[in-house]
């Protein structure tokens, strides 16, 4: 189960899983949150969760020394 769960959150941006560590709170309640939320409110919490996703690469990429951008 936990090679189950390490691949998913592997794929799944590992949002849910610093949002976490960051509020200490488990990454399952963070999880169930962003479910039920995107159905309650059609959606919406995706767009978050991709924009944080998005953020989160791009501080990993300047961190890694590959600020600068090529044309």
């Amino acid at each position: 189960m936990k090679k189950v769960q390490q691949f998913i959150e592997n794929q799944a941006f590992g949002v849910c899983t610093r949002l976490g560590e960051m509020m200490d709170l488990p990454t399952s309640h963070i999880r169930i949150f962003f479910i039920y939320s995107s159905f309650l409110a059609f959606g919406s919490p995706i767009l978050l969760y991709l924009a944080l996703a998005f953020i989160r690469d791009v501080r990993k990429m300047l961190r890694r020394g590959r600020s600068k951008w090529y044309y």
